[in-house]
C-alpha cells in the first residue's frame, strides 16, 4: 500500500509541474526560491516541539493546499495560485521520499517511521 501511495503522489507531483509550466512558464527563479519554503515551518520548534509539527503538517497538508489551488484558481489570485502549485509540488515529492504528515514526532509519519527510528521495532 505504501508503494502505491508513492506512485500516486508521483503523478501527483507530475500534475503539479505541468500545471505550473502551463500556467507560469517563464517564473521558475521563483518556483527555485520557493520549493523549499514549506520545510520554514519546521522552525516553529523552536517555540514548541508540538507546534512544530503542527505548523509542518498545516504546511504540507495536500488538502489545504489542494484548497489554495482551487480558490486561486477560480476567484482570480494568481499568486495564491502558484504558491500553492509550488507547495503541491513539495509535500508530493515529500511524499515520494517517504515523509509524511507528522504524529507525534518528526521521525513518525503518517506513511510509518523514517530516519534511524525506521530500523527500530515499534509497536501501533
Amino acid at each position: 500500500m505504501k508503494n502505491l501511495l508513492k506512485l500516486e503522489s508521483l503523478g501527483l507531483f507530475a500534475l503539479s509541474i505541468w500545471a505550473y509550466m502551463e500556467l507560469f512558464p517563464n517564473q521558475w527563479g521563483t518556483f527555485a526560491w520557493l520549493i523549499l519554503a514549506p520545510d520554514l515551518s519546521f522552525l516553529a520548534v523552536v517555540m514548541s516541539k508540538k507546534l512544530g509539527l503542527h505548523a509542518y503538517n498545516l504546511f504540507h497538508h495536500q488538502g489545504i493546499i489542494a484548497l489554495g489551488i482551487l480558490v486561486g484558481f477560480y476567484w482570480p489570485l494568481p499568486i495564491l495560485l502558484q504558491v500553492s502549485i509550488i507547495f503541491m509540488a513539495h509535500s508530493t515529492i515529500d511524499r515520494v521520499l517517504g515523509y509524511g504528515l507528522k504524529l507525534d514526532s518528526f521521525d513518525h509519519t503518517h506513511l510509518g517511521w523514517i530516519g534511524k527510528n525506521k530500523f527500530k521495532n515499534h509497536e501501533q
